[in-house]
Formats: structure tokens, C-alpha cells, sequence
């Protein structure tokens, strides 16, 4: 694996906040992907008192090449009714204002657990009328029926990573279908042009700055409204292998092209995760 560059090296953040979030996560028995996906900015989002909550377990259905997220699809078990209230009260003692829920894939069940996202949701608006709620959810296998659930009880934003362009996914998503997710994004608007949506990818597996353009107008005629881009960093030496370390100039030059054709928001640089400081897309929109 190639040595990292300086602009990836990441500070320790840890302090009174980090651990106070951990404590509350730890006492109500809950996942975040910023654990399970070892996401590079969890000490800096529990140092800001914030946190992506993980629903529906700890295993996915997928083996996407990427991700550092433990597969499993036998004996998987059904969503926890507790868990929507736990991570209810764990955003009030938080006192979050903006709130992001996402999952493993879970294909093993019937509506790939929409109608949990939508208890999560539920949820959370009881508990604090004023929080706004972003859902980062899976493609639901293309069916519709299990979208318009989730978007029938109006999350502030619907999201959906894209993770790379077309002609890495058979080795980077071999279980996902790049049209499909992208109809999934523009079929949110259809269903509730208010909703905003979001997407987002990753850097360095090999695509071209050409494959990057295309992608970024598919996102854009599928009327996706806010971007992520950030660095890939492989999990493990098994996992899918680094082609190469993006610059944080070249993510200058992605995210200028991005807001040119139309992205409300853009988030583009080396540590930039889909969940990333995701209070301040929608607030610059609100």
C-alpha cells in the first residue's frame, strides 16, 4: 500500500466531547458508520458532538469491494423494534439539530428495510420537532415501492451514494447496477420535488477525469441536489487495491466543475465522506 501523503494524515481530536458521544452510543447500544466503516473523521465528528447512526445491524448483505462493513446473508436478524427510540433518545441528549440515519444492505428482507428508516424517522421527530433528519439509504433493489415508504414520511434529505463511475462498478459494486441507482436519486424528486437528495463518490480506483465529468452530469440530469467526493482508503490489504492518491487540487477542480453545472452544495477534498458536516449542506439550502 503506498504511504500516505501529509494532507491525510489525521489530527487527534479526541476530548470531553468524544467521549461523551461514545458513552451515549455505548449506554443505548447503538452502531454508527463511523465505527463499522472506520471512517477517518470520527474523532473530529464526536469532537463536534455528531454521529451517522447505523440501523438494521452490523452485517450486509453485499460485497462491495470497498467497504469495510462485515458481509453476512444467513441467520441475519430481524430489525430491532427498540432501536428507532434508542437512537431517538441518543439525538436528544446529543442535541443534534440535524440528524443522519443509514444502513448495512439488507436484501434478505422484504422491503429491504424501508419501513425501519421510516420508524427511525418517526422516531425522531417526536422526540425534537425542530431536528432535521438526512437518510443515506440502499438502492432497495430498484423497487419503488420500498422508496416511496421512506420518502412518503418526508426526510429533510434522501441520499444515495453513487461510490464510483460506470465502469468500475462490476468490481467495485458488483451487486448494484449504476442506472439504477441513479433512477433511484431522480425518482425522489418525482415522488417529492422538496425532498432534497444527495449523492456521493469516491477517488482513486482508477477512473478517469473523463468517467468523473460523465458522472457528475448523470447526478446532475438525475437532479441530484448535493455532492460528496472523498478519498478512497482501502479497509484492508483484501479489500479493492488504491490506484492512486487524489490531490487536494484535483478535488479543487472537481468541485468547481460540480457547482458550474448546477450542484446546489459540494464537498470535495481528500477526508470528505458522504455524511461529512451533512448540517451544513442543508443548512446553506434551508
Amino acid at each position: 500500500m503506498q504511504p500516505k501523503p501529509e494532507w491525510l494524515k489525521i489530527k487527534n481530536q479526541s476530548g470531553v466531547n468524544y467521549a461523551a458521544v461514545n458513552n451515549i452510543l455505548n449506554e443505548l447500544r447503538l452502531n454508527t458508520v463511523c465505527s463499522e466503516a472506520s471512517c477517518p473523521n470520527s474523532q473530529e465528528c464526536f469532537s463536534r458532538k455528531t454521529a451517522t447512526f447505523l440501523i438494521l445491524g452490523k452485517y450486509c448483505t453485499r460485497s462491495c469491494g470497498f467497504c469495510g462493513v462485515s458481509r453476512k446473508t444467513e441467520s441475519l436478524p430481524l430489525p430491532d423494534p427498540t432501536e428507532p427510540e434508542r437512537i431517538a433518545e441518543a439525538i436528544v441528549k446529543l442535541n443534534l439539530r440535524h440528524a443522519v440515519i443509514t444502513s448495512v444492505t439488507r436484501d434478505d428482507l422484504q422491503d429491504g428495510g424501508a419501513s425501519h428508516f421510516v420508524k427511525t424517522v418517526t422516531a425522531i421527530k417526536k422526540a425534537n420537532h425542530e431536528a432535521t433528519v438526512e437518510v443515506l439509504i440502499p438502492d432497495f433493489k430498484g423497487e419503488i415501492t420500498s422508496l416511496e415508504t421512506v420518502a412518503s414520511f418526508k426526510p429533510d434529505v434522501i441520499a444515495h451514494n453513487m461510490e464510483t463511475v460506470a465502469e468500475l462498478y462490476e468490481n467495485v459494486r458488483p451487486q448494484a447496477d449504476y442506472r439504477q441507482s441513479l433512477s433511484l436519486l431522480a425518482s425522489v424528486k418525482k415522488i417529492n420535488p422538496k425532498i432534497y437528495t444527495k449523492s456521493g463518490f469516491m477517488t482513486g480506483l482508477g477512473e478517469t477525469e473523463k468517467q468523473i465529468d460523465k458522472l457528475l452530469f448523470d447526478l446532475k440530469t438525475a437532479e441530484c441536489d448535493f455532492l460528496t467526493v472523498g478519498q478512497y482508503l482501502p479497509p484492508s490489504k483484501n479489500h479493492f487495491p488504491l490506484f492512486e492518491y487524489t490531490t487536494p487540487e484535483a478535488f479543487d477542480r472537481i468541485k468547481e466543475k460540480a457547482l458550474k453545472i448546477g450542484f446546489k452544495y459540494v464537498a470535495a477534498g481528500p477526508l470528505v465522506r458522504s455524511s461529512y458536516r451533512a448540517d451544513e449542506a442543508f443548512n446553506s439550502n434551508y
